[in-house]
């Protein structure tokens, strides 16, 4: 394969900002690369437009449908980042592009965010930091970690880690997900209906983008407990999430992921609720390690030896 003739599209808008070897890896092997313009999430019909002439796409969280595919000349489809649902994979088999994805690389970054997110939120300290730089000398009365029973919603790569964390603070875990039964770590697998009624809080770290929490589960949960979520937005009901914050069925949220992004929809109203821009990969190490584990996957699929 004459690689000068090949060109790779990287759609990830932040692909080698901390750090350029990823990308000069790419190139070293003699490939023309084509980043995205946009500096945002591409379209359907943006994609479609960059991707004639690439063999090769390093993608981030844009859809990728059959006739994206369909009228490309890709062989490869590399992830930066573990998540793949929005890719047809139906739709790549049969046209015999392979997918690949990061799922080990952003496992300790998520879940030291989202341990982070959980005191965040039982200490108001995004609260109390707000008005001291506002020159307020407001006290507020938190509640602590220790005792507190833990829902961890998908107990994979991700939820495990948060387990492995929250574990020294004295908690009760429990953990939800249809893949495992018994006990997981430590951790006794439970059904939804079983949890939600024990959770003081909960943390959802599992794949897919079908909705979980909405209307009739937010009625299960006790009064005052607390939402994570690093998973997808779709999971959670947002309009459900907000009703359950008026009546004070949810005392605090944090999302890291969003029905649409970027995100400024009704929850910026809530002084609750902690907002992160969909950032639990970002970290150097993390991202890092996963730009370059989504171009060694691309050129490993190209038949092109990674350690050369």
């Amino acid at each position: 394969m004459d690689n000068q003739k090949n060109k790779i599209l990287i759609t990830p808008s932040t692909f080698g900002e901390l750090d350029k070897e990823p990308l000069e890896k790419l190139i070293k092997k003699g490939f023309g690369v084509v980043n995205n313009p946009f500096s945002r999430k591409l379209t359907v019909k943006e994609l479609r437009d960059l991707l004639p002439e690439a063999i090769g796409l390093i993608a981030g969280l844009e859809k990728i449908d059959r006739e994206v595919m369909k009228n490309s000349k890709l062989k490869v489809i590399s992830r930066v980042g573990t998540g793949i649902e929005n890719i047809d994979l139906e739709a790549a088999k049969e046209l015999g592009i392979i997918v690949k994805n990061t799922p080990d690389a952003p496992t300790v970054a998520v879940s030291e965010l989202t341990l982070g997110a959980i005191l965040s939120l039982l200490r108001m300290i995004p609260q109390l930091n707000d008005a001291l730089h506002k020159r307020k000398w407001n006290k507020r009365v938190g509640v602590q970690l220790a005792g507190k029973t833990v829902v961890i919603i998908g107990f994979g790569r991700i939820g495990r880690a948060v387990a492995r964390l929250l574990k020294p603070f004295g908690v009760e875990l429990l953990a939800v997900d249809h893949l495992y039964q018994g006990i997981v770590d430590e951790v006794p697998i439970v059904s939804l209906e079983k949890a939600l009624p024990r959770a003081d809080i909960i943390t959802l770290h599992l794949s897919g983008s079908e909705e979980v929490l909405g209307k009739s589960e937010f009625s299960k949960m006790k009064n005052g407990v607390f939402i994570l979520n690093a998973a997808r937005g779709e999971v959670i009901e947002e309009k459900a999430l907000i009703e359950a914050l008026k009546e004070g069925k949810v005392a605090g949220a944090w999302l890291d992921t969003f029905w649409q992004e970027p995100y400024q929809g009704p929850l910026c109203e809530f002084p609750q609720v902690l907002l992160t821009p969909h950032v639990g990969s970002y970290t150097r190490e993390c991202r890092k390690r996963m730009e370059m584990e989504a171009v060694d996957n691309l050129l490993s699929v190209l038949g092109i030896d990674v350690n050369e």
